[in-house]
């Protein structure tokens, strides 16, 4: 006991911001991991903290990460799962790399933070893509893994910045991300809660992947559309990268950016009996149901009061991110 005592403090000399969720960690028998590239933690690096997590863990493990610029390419393996990154500050901590599909060979490789691990959690960091706004494809963060939570984060990138695929599911509230052209993109079933989404650019918010068997793909819940430097009427709300992709905005507020007709059919009208895009309680100069297009839907307040949470993200196991 006297040395757990010890560990506690020496953590928390590191860490107050956060003694929460070290308690929680304790409680937990957690495994804490504390990064700093000045060297004041157990690691300078991320990516040699993840290396130190036995594959095939079941003991849940905590990255700890101080303020600072982590220029590095990070992989959180399939085989670690129950890991958990901890930043210091969302804005000043930032994990970040400036690979493109063209540097890499895939878009996929272009990702600066892979995660396809399940039971991930992330809190307080930003994810960057720094290869800029002509770079092409350069995703800032790739997740794939199933019960993946994002809480507080930021995800800054241009053209492919948030790439939410694989077959899991994935739960982000109040994160922002930015981008241009199909900056949330991929095959997830995800969800987004009080998100701040920004356009830098014209372009797509969303190309969804969502494969037929998935009832639900993305959806956005008391979020903001932000202009950003956008112009107005400038762009589209999502196009289907494959023919069943699955959109919706709830209760969305979006300015003045979002052309009226919503959404894009990729230059495929067959997309059009296949695509399932919807919307409830949209508000703000980006909202116009009259004008969207005709293959999209306007659902009735009954419909969209059956879309919560817990009835995309359930599963057969009954995951709550809320409950976490």
């Amino acid at each position: 006991m006297k040395y757990r005592n010890v560990w506690i403090v020496m953590v928390l000399s590191f860490f107050l911001f956060d003694f929460a969720s070290l308690q929680a960690a304790e409680a937990g028998h957690n495994r804490v991991l504390v990064v700093d590239q000045k060297g004041s933690g157990t690691y300078r690096t991320v990516q040699s903290a993840i290396d130190a997590i036995p594959a095939n863990n079941q003991q849940p493990a905590t990255i700890y990460i101080k303020n600072g610029v982590y220029k590095e390419k990070i992989l959180l393996p399939q085989n670690k799962p129950h890991v958990s990154f901890i930043g210091e500050n969302q804005h000043k901590t930032i994990l970040t790399y400036d690979d493109t599909n063209a540097s890499t060979g895939s878009t996929t490789n272009s990702s600066s933070t892979m995660i396809r691990a399940n039971d991930f959690y992330a809190e307080n960091i930003t994810f960057q893509n720094t290869a800029g706004r002509h770079a092409g494809q350069a995703v800032a963060l790739y997740v794939s893994g199933d019960r993946a939570v994002f809480k507080q984060i930021r995800v800054l990138g241009y053209q492919d910045t948030l790439y939410a695929t694989g077959t899991g599911r994935q739960y982000y509230e109040n994160c922002y991300i930015e981008g241009t052209v199909d900056f949330i993109f991929g095959s997830a079933t995800a969800v987004f809660k009080r998100a701040e989404i920004k356009s830098l650019g014209n372009g797509y918010i969303t190309a969804a992947s969502t494969t037929e068997a998935q009832r639900y793909g993305y959806v956005f819940m008391d979020s903001t559309l932000k202009k950003g430097t956008a112009a107005a009427q400038s762009v589209y709300l999502g196009r289907p990268w494959r023919p069943h992709s699955a959109v919706t905005f709830l209760h969305t507020k979006m300015d003045d950016h979002v052309k009226a007709e919503g959404w894009h059919n990729w230059d495929n009208r067959d997309n059009e009996r296949t695509a399932r895009y919807k919307e409830f309680g949209s508000t703000g100069a980006g909202s116009s149901p009259a004008n969207r297009v005709k293959w999209s839907t306007i659902l009735t307040q009954n419909e969209a009061s059956q879309i919560t949470v817990q009835a995309v993200l359930r599963g057969t196991d009954g995951w709550n991110p809320e409950k976490r």
